[in-house]
């Protein structure tokens, strides 16, 4: 079967719809990143002004042989930063934990058990398999009304308005990355991703698993009372 070439126009008014179609498509494919940055533009902080919070949220971002990847790893390292500091007083880590052989919130708190953050301190949301199931999770799961969100710079922003379509007040600590082969995926995955983050943000569906209401956050805040 042989596969026909699409023609172009040949004449001048054929081609001058063609390149007002095209500027249409790439003025609608621009426009949710275009919402991500003019609604997050006075919520964006960094771990020395961001204001104090009860709870930071961490973002799963993948496990390496079943340890946080670099990524990760200085989104965790932003969150015992802040406990040091007394900024925040929990850590709601959220990841994908779909199979036995994938734990990311575990890692995580072991993380942070290792880099100063007690135990009692740290919550864990296991079923954090997008940004928008966590921040749904965040507020109707775990009572979560406002937080410090922490992620890399090209995601913060997605996550920030996604929180707050959620009903969380949200603060973005965007962490600093190697901009190496993994940060230019990101930054271009961001580009498509704001796509679903708005269709999000206007119809609000439900999470992959909801469950049941968990007090983890509202213990963790009495113990450190």
């Amino acid at each position: 079967m042989k596969i026909r070439r699409p023609r172009l126009p040949r004449t001048r008014r054929g081609q001058r719809r063609l390149v007002r179609a095209v500027m249409a498509v790439c003025v609608l494919a621009l426009l949710p990143a275009t919402w991500l940055y003019v609604s997050t533009a006075d919520r964006l902080r960094t771990t020395a002004d961001v204001p104090r919070t009860d709870v930071a949220v961490v973002f799963g971002a993948g496990l390496w042989d079943g340890e946080p990847s670099p990524y990760l790893a200085h989104r965790l390292d932003a969150a015992a930063k802040l406990y040091r500091a007394g900024r925040i007083k929990v850590v709601l880590v959220t990841g994908d934990n779909s199979r036995k052989d994938y734990d990311e919130p575990d890692a995580m708190r072991t993380y942070l058990r290792k880099h100063g953050v007690p135990d009692d301190r740290i919550v864990s949301d296991y079923a954090g398999f997008d940004t928008w199931d966590s921040c749904v999770r965040a507020k109707k799961i775990f009572g979560v009304d406002r937080a410090v969100l922490i992620s890399q710079g090209f995601h913060i922003r997605r996550a920030v308005a996604l929180c707050e379509a959620a009903g969380v007040d949200s603060y973005g600590i965007g962490v600093a990355a190697k901009h190496d082969a993994t940060w230019y995926y990101g930054g271009t995955r961001e580009v498509f991703a704001a796509g679903k983050a708005a269709l999000d943000a206007v119809f609000h569906p439900d999470p992959t698993f909801l469950g049941p209401k968990e007090p983890g956050v509202a213990r963790a805040l009495a113990a450190g009372r």
